[in-house]
């Protein structure tokens, strides 16, 4: 069950959704191994995000969710792959949504270092 009062699970899960449609669409236009990767980049950020939830402690939390960076950045890069190839098609609000998890993913890694300080 997805936890709706936590916006970034729920903003990973919708994200998630929109690149598994995306992958599907490539592949229909025979785009297979950009979509391949960026199915696998793109789901694994959510689900290194729902691992983080239940993290056995603080820098356990931190570690989850560097991962959930590390595969932000790599779906960032076949995204981008995407946008400049003249023969792949290209969703401009698959951009500006990683662009705004990634914002929320950084404050929270910063926060959470932050309060382990304390």
């Amino acid at each position: 069950m997805i936890n709706k009062e936590n916006s970034v699970v729920q903003k990973s899960v919708d994200f998630a959704i929109r690149i598994v449609e995306y992958c599907e669409m490539l592949e229909e236009k025979r785009k297979y191994v950009i979509a391949t990767q960026l199915l696998k980049a793109g789901t694994s950020i959510g689900a290194n995000i729902h691992e983080a939830q239940n993290a056995e402690s603080r820098a356990d939390f931190i570690h989850k969710m560097k991962i959930a960076v590390k595969e932000l950045e790599e779906t960032k890069y076949w995204l981008v792959l995407c946008e400049r190839s003249k023969s792949y098609p290209f969703e401009t609000d698959l951009k500006e949504s990683i662009d705004e998890l990634g914002l929320i993913l950084y404050k929270i890694i910063s926060t959470s270092k932050k309060n382990s300080r304390s």
